[in-house]
C-alpha cells in the first residue's frame, strides 16, 4: 500500500515526521470530539493502524514515537485535556503496523493509516465472548482438548471428576485426569490440583494452584512461551495470567498447552 503524497490531484505534498504526526493527531482529535453524551469517560482503548510502504515506514515510526510509546499517548492526552474530553485515567493507545488496514477501522484521509476506538462497554462485551483451548500434551485426560470460555465458572483441574474438600463439600473437576489411567503422569496429579478463571480486570484467563497443587504436596509449574522461563506456583492466592503457547506442568510430567487459537 503506497504512501499517498498528494494533497490535491497532481499536487505533491512533502510530508515530514512533524507534519505527519500533526495529521494523525488532528484526525484523532476530530474523532474524539465526535463523542457525545459523556462517552469519553468510557473509552478503554484507542487503536491506530498503519500500513505504510517500506520506504515510508520510518516517517510513521518517527511520527508516533515508536521507540517511546508513552510520548504519543501524552500527545493524545494533551488534546483530550485541551478540549475537556475527560478520558479515564487508565485509557490506552496501541499503534500497530500492519500489511492491510482492518475494515472495521476508520481510514484517515490521505494517509496509510486507520483509527478505531473501543469504549469500556465494547471491551467488556468482547471480553465476555473470549474463548481459549486447553490441549493435553502429556498425561491422559478425559478429552484431548477442552474449550473454555470467559463466561464459565471456575474451571477446576484435578484427578477424577469428583473430590471431597476439607469442609466436606464436593468439588467437581472439568479438566479430568482419571485415577485409573495407565499413564504414570496421572498419579502425580492431585484431586484438587489447580483451577483456571477469567479475570475481568486484566481481561485474561488466569491459572491458580489449589491446595493439592502446591508444595509439600504436588506441584504446578508454567513454562512461559514468550521467554522460555519456568515459574512455580507456590501459593493458592497468587495466580498467573495465561498467554498463547504457555505450557502448564501438573505434578511430575502431565502437561497441557494453553492457546487462544482453534486448531485448523
Amino acid at each position: 500500500m503506497a504512501f499517498k503524497l498528494f494533497k490535491n490531484k497532481g499536487e505533491k505534498r512533502d510530508w515530514d515526521v512533524k507534519s505527519l504526526r500533526d495529521a494523525l493527531l488532528r484526525f484523532i482529535k476530530e474523532a474524539l470530539q465526535k463523542i457525545e453524551g459523556g462517552e469519553g469517560g468510557h473509552i478503554k482503548e484507542l487503536l491506530l493502524y498503519i500500513a505504510a510502504s517500506p520506504e515510508d515506514k520510518h516517517l510513521y515510526e518517527g511520527a508516533v514515537y515508536v521507540h517511546d510509546k508513552e510520548k504519543f499517548r501524552n500527545e493524545v492526552q494533551k488534546i483530550a485535556d485541551d478540549y475537556a474530553l475527560d478520558l479515564p485515567s487508565d485509557w490506552t493507545i496501541e499503534v500497530d503496523f500492519v500489511d492491510e488496514l482492518p475494515l472495521e477501522a476508520s481510514p484517515i484521509p490521505d494517509l496509510d493509516a486507520a483509527f478505531l476506538m473501543h469504549t469500556r462497554r465494547q471491551v467488556m462485551h468482547n471480553a465476555s465472548s473470549a474463548v481459549a483451548y486447553i490441549r493435553i500434551l502429556n498425561g491422559e485426560a478425559e478429552q484431548g482438548e477442552y474449550m473454555i470460555k470467559a463466561t464459565d465458572d471456575k474451571i477446576n483441574i484435578g484427578r477424577d471428576k469428583k473430590a471431597v474438600t476439607d469442609n466436606g463439600s464436593y468439588r467437581l473437576n472439568k479438566l479430568v485426569f482419571p485415577a485409573d489411567s495407565k499413564d504414570e503422569s496421572n498419579k502425580f496429579i492431585s484431586r484438587q490440583h489447580a483451577h483456571i478463571e477469567w479475570n475481568k480486570d486484566s481481561e485474561c484467563f488466569m491459572i491458580f494452584a489449589d491446595e493439592g497443587g502446591v508444595p509439600p504436596r504436588n506441584k504446578t509449574k508454567i513454562h512461559i512461551a514468550a521467554d522460555g522461563k519456568m515459574i512455580k506456583l507456590n501459593s493458592t492466592q497468587i495466580g498467573h495470567p495465561m498467554n498463547e503457547g504457555d505450557q502448564v506442568i501438573l505434578g511430575e510430567s502431565a502437561v497441557f498447552l494453553f492457546s487462544t487459537k482453534a486448531e485448523g
